[in-house]
């Protein structure tokens, strides 16, 4: 594991690799930290928010103070512009340039409806695209509980053009939408369902084009989705307070699973390593040498 050096890496909720391959974090003080190695550990990359008054939110971990003090869920680099885009639960879609610093607002609603719970997030490294989720149009994060218990489906899938800075819901109604993967021809972008226990594909482009269908049923429920360079997908799922990573192939079919971990919201496969994200840890998983 990459513990924490300093006592900031608590609830990585997901990782993203820049340019060089350095892994960053979002944790739930609302910072995002990078690795620099051992012995050097973690350090402060960017904040979400310009107004983030430090004394109340450095180390935080009071879900109360999430709307002021920010958190980064979603995290990844668009590996053109080395650019990071975050998915802040509370503040938006936003961005930071190669040397992070206070996050660039991106948007913030879509079809006049403002986001309430921004999740997860990709990016279609051919067109620049940025693919994104809104969990739920009622409930924040720091009351994720109800949009579980009240089978709220109010979720979004929706799509960022840098070029033009216009947002485009391509998904309505889904239930606790959370991660969002491409596919490695992007002809396809894949939904987590968290409280349907599913992942639904939304296809971009072909015959099936602007249609969508069930790509897996899960036994629990998913968190984040991630492609490794061989197109091959990690779902995080967790059930009765333990996770698990599920391995599909790009058509859906299950692979393999690694079972018996602490709850788990990211898993990805980088290099023959097999990375681990959670909302309880306060440190970041690594099984080494994964095959």
């Amino acid at each position: 594991m990459l513990p924490a050096y300093c006592s900031s890496i608590n609830k990585p909720e997901s990782i993203a690799f820049d340019c060089n391959g350095a892994p960053y974090v979002g944790v739930a003080d609302g910072r995002i930290f990078k690795w620099l190695g051992r012995p050097f550990g973690w350090i402060e990359f960017a904040v979400t928010s310009a107004n983030r008054p430090r004394e109340v939110c450095d180390l935080s971990t009071n879900k109360d103070n999430e709307p002021i003090c920010g958190r980064p869920l979603g995290l990844k680099f668009d590996l053109t512009t080395c650019e990071l885009y975050i998915a802040d639960a509370y503040l938006g879609l936003l961005k930071t340039g190669p040397y992070g610093g206070v996050a660039q607002v991106l948007a913030t609603s879509a079809e006049g409806f403002p986001f309430r719970f921004l999740n997860g997030v990709d990016i279609d490294h051919q067109s620049g695209m940025v693919f994104f989720t809104d969990t739920s149009a009622i409930y924040q994060r720091r009351n994720w509980e109800l949009s579980v218990s009240t089978g709220d489906k109010t979720g979004r899938l929706m799509r960022y053009d840098p070029s033009t800075k216009n947002v485009t819901v391509l998904l309505h109604g889904l239930a606790f939408s959370n991660g969002v993967a491409l596919s490695k021809d992007s002809d396809f972008v894949l939904v987590t369902q968290t409280t349907a226990k599913n992942v639904l594909r939304y296809w971009l482009r072909g015959p099936r084009a602007n249609t969508i269908d069930t790509f897996f049923n899960l036994q629990g429920a998913p968190d984040n989705i991630n492609i490794n360079i061989n197109g091959v997908f990690w779902v995080a799922e967790n059930s009765a307070g333990r996770g698990k990573a599920v391995k599909l192939d790009a058509q859906g079919n299950f692979l393999d699973v690694v079972d018996g971990l602490n709850p788990v919201s990211h898993v990805e496969q980088r290099y023959g390593n097999l990375w681990i994200g959670s909302v309880v840890n306060k440190f970041v998983g690594v099984i080494l040498n994964f095959v």
